[in-house]
């Protein structure tokens, strides 16, 4: 119910008014049964701006630092992530990805819509970056169609850092869905995989028009992490 109360009440009606995003290609969304809407993932009012947006109810995978953070703002948030019905995936360890792949495999069985951001983050410079394989394991085993999102000016609305989004243009924009019925029973090969992973973000790059980057955006984060570490604390030159 507090899922519906945001939709409808306390926040749908404000992201509208604040941010006026215009929708295109809705029709694309499947208007009942499974499927999965795979989209790029920009900034923190990604998570509610989609939401708001659809007619149908949309479960996304989230991560579990928004269910585990400490104090008062920790509590209200994790409420805040479970009452809106999304699911916590802990990404670290080496089984971090079949847990995700489980509760998203959960939730396609109850015949429900998938919110998924390939990439595993959000982009931290705007650009799109290599998908991880996740998306194309739970579209084979589940055998249900992709539909491609793409989130345009969220970055520019709510770039990461900032708490207090910007008044700027909003457009979300669905693709045709994706149909990977020809590779059933092939989740199990690793070209599949990447191959649908590809055409995937192929399809979210189309209707973004955002640079892309071959890379996961993850490590690409840690290396520029790394290289920011290493200016500020140069390492003493060898005798």
């Amino acid at each position: 119910m507090f899922y519906y109360l945001l939709k409808y009440v306390l926040l749908g009606p404000l992201l509208r008014l604040v941010f006026r995003p215009r929708i295109e290609g809705l029709e694309n969304v499947p208007t009942s049964g499974p499927a999965i809407v795979a989209g790029n993932h920009l900034s923190f009012s990604d998570h509610f701006l989609m939401p708001a947006m659809l007619k149908r109810r949309i479960t996304f995978l989230a991560k579990a630092e928004y269910f585990t953070g400490p104090g008062i703002k920790g509590r209200l948030t994790a409420f805040f992530f479970r009452s809106a019905g999304q699911i916590p995936v802990d990404r670290s360890g080496k089984d971090a990805g079949q847990a995700a792949i489980r509760e998203g495999l959960g939730v396609l069985g109850k015949g429900e819509l998938l919110g998924i951001y390939p990439e595993g983050t959000r982009s931290h410079d705007g650009r799109l970056y290599k998908g991880k394989v996740g998306v194309a394991v739970m579209a084979l085993r589940a055998g249900v169609p992709v539909v491609p999102c793409a989130m345009i000016g969220t970055f520019e609305a709510q770039p990461p850092g900032k708490v207090i989004p910007n008044i700027h243009p909003v457009v979300i924009r669905f693709g045709k869905p994706l149909d990977f019925s020809r590779y059933a029973g092939m989740e199990h090969e690793k070209a599949i995989l990447r191959a649908v992973t590809d055409e995937i973000m192929y399809a979210i790059l189309t209707l973004s028009e955002q640079e892309y980057v071959d890379q996961y955006a993850a490590v690409v984060k840690a290396e520029q992490a790394a290289e920011k570490k290493e200016r500020k604390f140069p390492r003493a030159p060898l005798s």
